[in-house]
């Protein structure tokens, strides 16, 4: 069986450069998870950008499935890009820890359109509580594997006011995307406020 993480974590550092810090968490039951804090630095300023890592070891299986199929199935690592020094967003490390770790908790398939809480602040004091899965390929392409293992997807994170997920659960994810666009919102911004949604 191909050990995955480290062809992932290749691809992270190839599209995302060299790491300055990385945090484990393992939960019961589970396989360790990895985060990988990446500094960029760029034309709209200084920006840090959160990879999981471990989530991908295993592919996600379907909910009603009676077994886990070992092989196939989606697989998937989470992403967080958030302006570096405005708040102390690597206090999000344990939250994106538990997120990755959903799949095999839980048995969720996460996937672009879902919505995932993290059940409190995505750190101390920010005003968001849970995310958007947004559709992969922008920042990091996706892995592809031999077959019959599925490729690798890196799913971009949109944190969510409390507001903005009560208005994605009635009106969908679409929605409150072209919400975000018509306001021009800075989703990068970690003490944002949530967008009119009047």
């Amino acid at each position: 069986m191909v050990d995955v993480l480290p062809l992932v974590e290749a691809r992270l550092r190839s599209a995302l450069g060299e790491p300055d810090a990385r945090a484990a968490v393992t939960f019961l039951g589970t396989d360790r998870i990895e985060v990988l804090r990446f500094p960029a630095v760029g034309q709209e300023g200084d920006l840090v950008r959160y990879a999981t890592l471990g989530m991908s070891a295993q592919p996600m299986a379907d909910p009603t499935a009676v077994l886990a199929d070992p092989v196939k199935g989606p697989r998937a690592e989470l992403l967080l890009s958030v302006r570096a020094g405005v708040a102390d967003t690597d206090k999000a490390l344990r939250p994106l820890a538990v997120l990755a770790a959903s799949p095999q908790v839980e048995g969720v398939i996460v996937a672009p359109g879902a919505s995932l809480d993290v059940g409190g602040p995505l750190w101390p004091g920010a005003p968001f509580t849970s995310v958007l899965v947004a559709e992969p390929g922008g920042l990091v392409e996706d892995l592809e594997l031999d077959a019959p293992l599925e490729a690798v997807r890196f799913l971009p994170l949109l944190p969510m006011t409390p507001n903005e997920a009560a208005f994605k659960r009635v009106h969908g994810a679409q929605a409150l995307q072209e919400r975000w666009l018509t306001q021009g919102t800075d989703l990068r911004d970690p003490s944002r406020r949530s967008v009119p949604l009047e």
